[in-house]
């Protein structure tokens, strides 16, 4: 069942960020207001080793939420921001996550407020210095945020990252409150690096292979399109999406098969034996991918997360449609 809950997590983030991805327009920088010490706009990027405070950001929803200090404990509401406050060394100051976290392996022992809806209340009993939440939840925890707010635990609503420079910028954000630009700074600079070596690889890649991409088994199989992250991942391996419609659709194994794919990648792990399971589904084995051995299960996790791993999550995509260019 948790799984299955993982999976429904997933295809939430996914609509979201189809969301993200059709308004990608630029955005302007507002000027710091000299009277205003560290005040910026979740859309400027840390630019020194050291948060100057008092520190004052405009978060996702538009409120400003102001620091003395970088904060001694934290709450996170979701597990991308769990994976970010680790990444840049603040893991230490974690004293709860969601029964959701399961990475790094240590948050596993942490204290938990609730899944897909917050325990409010143990929240406020955690009297954390800061709760880091995600527009995501505002539809069904939007009234008890404000709740937290009113008991005078700041609340930072991080943006519904749709592409990996959103991505960039809320791992910069969250090492700006933290007090940790310099690793949040380094561990853009490594996914920039590794993102930029498959993309470069990717670009001499002529013979483009055709891909589905399975986010559930039968009989309701779900698809990513157009829009979505899976497509940006195919988008920038130099490789073809079978599903040409916009964000999560359902797809019929007949037209898997009529479409006959050259690899079928799987990311979800809700059911044993996924990778058999669609090997031996009827009719799939005239399908290119099922006689070519070309069944890949990928960490659903890793390839989703909007944090530091989301360039191994596009790199686990390299290696499994083109494993003779970027090894397997």
């Amino acid at each position: 069942m948790k799984k299955f809950l993982q999976l429904l997590l997933t295809a939430m983030l996914a609509v979201l960020l189809l969301a993200a991805c059709g308004s990608d327009s630029a955005k302007e920088e507002i000027p710091a207001d000299e009277n205003q010490a560290g005040k910026e706009t979740k859309t400027e990027q840390a630019s020194t080793d050291t948060t100057s405070y008092p520190y004052t950001l405009t978060d996702a929803i538009g409120e400003e939420v102001t620091f003395e200090k970088a904060p001694e404990t934290v709450i996170s509401l979701l597990p991308s921001n769990t994976e970010i406050l680790y990444g840049i060394g603040a893991g230490d100051k974690v004293i709860a996550v969601t029964e959701n976290d399961d990475y790094p392996e240590e948050v596993t022992e942490l204290d938990t407020v609730g899944d897909f809806t917050v325990n409010i209340e143990k929240v406020i009993s955690l009297q954390p210095e800061a709760v880091f939440a995600n527009e995501m939840m505002m539809g069904s925890n939007e009234e008890g945020l404000s709740q937290i707010r009113d008991a005078g635990i700041p609340v930072i609503v991080i943006q519904n990252a749709g592409t990996f420079e959103e991505t960039y910028e809320t791992i910069e954000l969250i090492g700006k409150v933290m007090d940790k630009n310099a690793e949040a700074n380094q561990i853009v600079e490594d996914m920039k690096t590794k993102v930029a070596d498959i993309e470069k690889k990717a670009a001499d890649i002529t013979d483009k292979k055709r891909v589905f991409i399975e986010n559930s088994d039968a009989p309701e199989i779900y698809t990513p399109g157009k829009g979505t992250f899976p497509q940006q991942f195919l988008d920038m391996i130099n490789a073809e999406n079978i599903v040409t419609e916009e964000g999560w659709v359902m797809i019929s194994p007949e037209t898997i098969v009529d479409e006959n794919p050259d690899v079928i990648l799987a990311i979800y792990s809700y059911i044993p034996n996924v990778v058999e399971n669609i090997k031996t589904r009827d009719g799939f084995d005239a399908v290119t991918a099922i006689k070519e051995d070309q069944v890949i299960q990928l960490d659903e996790n890793i390839t989703s997360r909007t944090g530091p791993r989301l360039a191994d999550g596009l790199e686990l995509f390299a290696k499994a449609v083109y494993p003779e260019v970027f090894g397997e």
